[in-house]
C-alpha cells in the first residue's frame, strides 16, 4: 500500500497530512517522526475509530 504525505516546515517542525485526508494534520520533529504519525491517524481511519474521515478524492488534469 502508498499513501501520498504533503507537507511543509513550520518553525522547525514538519507539518503534513495524507493527501486524501487533509483534515487529519499532525507534526513531528524529523520527517520519520512525522511519516509515523500520519501512518498511526491512517491506521485509526481504517479501522473506524475516525468515524467522520472522509477521504477527498483526486482528479488528475492534464494542462
Amino acid at each position: 500500500m502508498k499513501i501520498n504525505i504533503l507537507y511543509r516546515e513550520e518553525k522547525g517542525w514538519f507539518v503534513g497530512h495524507i493527501q486524501e485526508y487533509p483534515d487529519y494534520e499532525s507534526q513531528g520533529k524529523t520527517l520519520p517522526e512525522l511519516r509515523d504519525n500520519l501512518i498511526e491517524i491512517y491506521e485509526d481511519i481504517r479501522k473506524g475509530l475516525v468515524p467522520d474521515a472522509e477521504p477527498f478524492q483526486i482528479l488528475e488534469v492534464a494542462i
